[in-house]
């Protein structure tokens, strides 16, 4: 499943597979090919861009947000909360809790979230802009995409934590090299890891 996942920078991920086109946070991006599925965790600019979203979406879009992000979309999103599962376009969708506990950013209470989808039986957990938090014991996945640049996220040290209290076959880092975080955070989250949690730094697509 991993060679159909692309990282296009910051947050944002494109996962090609069974004739679908998916999106997680879409932020920057240069071109696009057309969605048939947005997630987006939070609603602040880098996560819910809707310049992005028009370069993306046709009238068969459908997308699943957090409030914060549907609110700011105005109906054309779909509002999902932490806890909540559901079937979206043949996909199964489950989000969960993405929130700061040292930070002032992502507060718990306005509902931000993490997503884990599955496709083709394999379960990808995108984290969302989230700190190493007590919910992350229960997730269970197989990719797990882990914010690593720090400042409005978990750092390089706690999201080894969370990989590790997760035990994904396949963890890979992401939230570095845009606004915040650089390649140093993704190698030192790859070497605290070895022999531990397979990690896969995935290089930026143009």
């Amino acid at each position: 499943m991993l060679n159909h996942i692309t990282w296009l920078g910051h947050d944002t991920f494109r996962i090609d597979t069974d004739g679908k086109v998916i999106y997680f946070d879409p932020y920057k991006i240069k071109g696009g090919v057309p969605a048939d599925i947005i997630f987006i965790t939070h609603g602040h600019f880098d996560h819910c861009s809707p310049d992005d979203l028009k370069r993306i979406v046709k009238p068969s879009t459908i997308i699943v947000s957090d409030v914060t992000c549907a609110e700011r979309l105005k109906g054309k999103a779909k509002a999902i909360l932490p806890g909540d599962k559901q079937i979206v376009a043949g996909v199964e969708v489950e989000a969960v809790p993405a929130y700061n506990i040292d930070k002032k950013y992502h507060p718990k209470s306005q509902r931000m979230v993490g997503f884990i989808i599955q496709l083709n039986g394999v379960k990808i957990y995108h984290a969302g802009d989230s700190d190493l938090i007590p919910e992350m014991k229960a997730i269970k996945t197989d990719i797990a995409l882990l914010p690593v640049g720090g400042t409005f996220t978990m750092t390089a040290d706690e999201a080894i934590q969370a990989a590790l209290l997760i035990k994904p076959k396949i963890a890979v880092p992401m939230h570095y090299g845009t606004e915040v975080g650089t390649e140093a955070d993704a190698l030192k989250f790859s070497n605290g890891l070895k022999g531990k949690v397979e990690v896969v730094i995935l290089k930026q697509a143009e």
